[in-house]
């Protein structure tokens, strides 16, 4: 007998063993037994998408959080390194996280399928290929850090605040390699359920960085070069935290060393890779389109802070969603790989619903607090003011976000990564930009017409996801992704 497939039979016997089950066990047909077997369902579904989507989205607002405590202590050390860290952070590695992000979104892929199928030594092995792709796309990544101060005086900006902005880009080259490994140790342990690790090592981080922050920054003042180190010191310690508990016993099925395997079929996992992470860096930049034209408004200064407002919340309201994007992409992988697409539909549904309600719960939030929200930021009343008037766009941006973000990780689920990479780049920056163009400029709406322009991009993709999601086949689609993960 091959000795991949003994341990294969090994590890299914452990799993069975110990009543695991890679899946959600329904009690009955959702459709049975009228509604309490329907609520049932629903509730048990909800309890899974939870379970994942809970511990994602507290990790994504931790890890969020220790780069807005390094913006913060930077303001006590002067406006210019305020300045320098700001840029680096909201352009540069907003740039390589959302990419390298959605490149390690396509382990939700292959490591949900195989999980659901019950091929656990595989997820190992998707990991250690996903390491060596994202650790060489970020190396390609690096001009951007070395030349940030060339391309800075380039676009025009000031030469002092070029010159430092330089600095703090080198010296956050570390943080941005920890991301090739962070975010697919993420994924592997998402796609098993271990999500409760993840929210403790990323608040261990936390606390981490705010303890070192105080102390390296606020009481020993090592300037502009050690607040950045701490920084990179927070997010290694996130990531070999990850990895200690990944090998040392937190995943014994499917951590079973370092394999050879992982050098086999690169450069499938490459292409599928590449897709996640232009589907997710085309999105994560869509709309900070509106910080760098805002700069060309009538009244730039007051549009450039309220727009920065808006962002900073919309952006944090994000991180709710990715996570929920994060579990619907396991729950929907992890049935489809298991081969039935009966509860992969269900897990769609049921997560669909849950983001509505929380992006309609948000949308009232800013609405009717609108007012209050800016006052957080600033006692400016023109700002505020501006914030009053872009509050209603500002809402419904956030209600969109509640949709398209689920499609988009049950497309990631399916492995529909092309496709939805292709619908993002043509209804965000073929349809929503230049309407926004049109509207804010031509026809002299400002920045409100061109945030409404792009709105308007993001509502034809949604209508796209949502036709793709409810055409799909999802029994026969559950059978192919249960064969194809019987072949890997």
């Amino acid at each position: 007998m091959d000795p991949i497939e003994n341990l294969e039979q090994e590890h299914l016997l452990v799993a069975s063993n110990e009543n695991h089950q890679p899946h959600l066990e329904l009690e009955g047909d959702p459709n049975a037994n009228g509604g309490d077997g329907l609520i049932r369902s629903a509730w048990e579904e909800s309890k899974k998408l939870w379970k994942i989507g809970g511990p994602s989205i507290f990790s994504r607002i931790s890890l969020f959080s220790m780069t807005v405590i390094t913006q913060s202590f930077a303001g006590h050390l002067g406006n210019l390194d305020l300045a320098a860290i700001s840029i680096v952070t909201t352009v540069i590695i907003s740039i390589t996280f959302g990419f390298l992000l959605g490149m390690a979104s396509a382990l939700e892929t292959l490591c949900g399928q195989a999980y659901g199928a019950g091929k656990y030594h595989m997820l190992g092995v998707y990991m250690q290929r996903s390491w060596i792709v994202l650790f060489f796309c970020s190396i390609l990544l690096l001009p951007l850090f070395i030349f940030a101060a060339p391309i800075l005086n380039f676009i025009g900006e000031p030469s002092d605040v070029a010159e430092q902005t330089g600095i703090v880009a080198i010296w956050l080259i570390p943080m941005h390699i920890s991301f090739a490994f962070q975010f697919p140790l993420q994924r592997f342990l998402q796609s098993q359920l271990k999500t409760g690790a993840i929210a403790v090592v990323s608040g261990v981080a936390l606390l981490v960085h705010v303890f070192i922050s105080w102390l390296f920054v606020y009481k020993m003042k090592v300037g502009i070069v050690g607040t950045v180190l701490t920084l990179d010191f927070s997010w290694w310690v996130s990531v070999f935290g990850l990895f200690g508990y990944s090998v040392c016993g937190g995943c014994r099925l499917s951590w079973i060393g370092f394999s050879a395997q992982a050098f086999v079929g690169l450069w499938e996992f490459f292409k599928l890779s590449i897709a996640s992470g232009i589907m997710l860096a085309l999105e994560s930049f869509y709309f900070r389109v509106l910080i760098l034209v805002a700069g060309y408004m009538q009244n730039a200064e007051v549009a450039l802070d309220a727009l920065s407002i808006c962002i900073t919340l919309y952006v944090w309201e994000s991180m709710i969603q990715l996570g929920l994007f994060a579990a619907a992409g396991v729950r929907v992988a992890n049935e489809l790989g298991a081969g039935d697409g009966r509860r992969a539909k269900f897990a769609t549904i049921i997560s669909v619903l849950t983001s509505i309600i929380l992006g309609l719960f948000f949308w009232s939030i800013v609405m009717i607090f609108s007012n209050e929200l800016a006052q957080i930021f600033t006692s400016s009343s023109s700002v505020i003011t501006y914030v009053n008037e872009l509050a209603v766009l500002l809402a419904f941006t956030i209600l969109l976000n509640s949709i398209q973000p689920i499609l988009s990780g049950v497309a990631v689920g399916c492995g529909w990564q092309s496709l939805v990479a292709f619908v993002n780049l043509g209804c965000y920056y073929i349809v929503g930009l230049p309407l926004g163009i049109l509207l804010g400029w031509l026809l002299q709406f400002g920045i409100k017409g061109l945030w409404a322009g792009m709105i308007g991009g993001t509502v034809v993709q949604t209508l796209i996801l949502i036709i793709f999601t409810v055409r799909f086949q999802w029994d026969k689609e559950a059978e192919i992704a249960h064969l194809n993960v019987a072949k890997r």
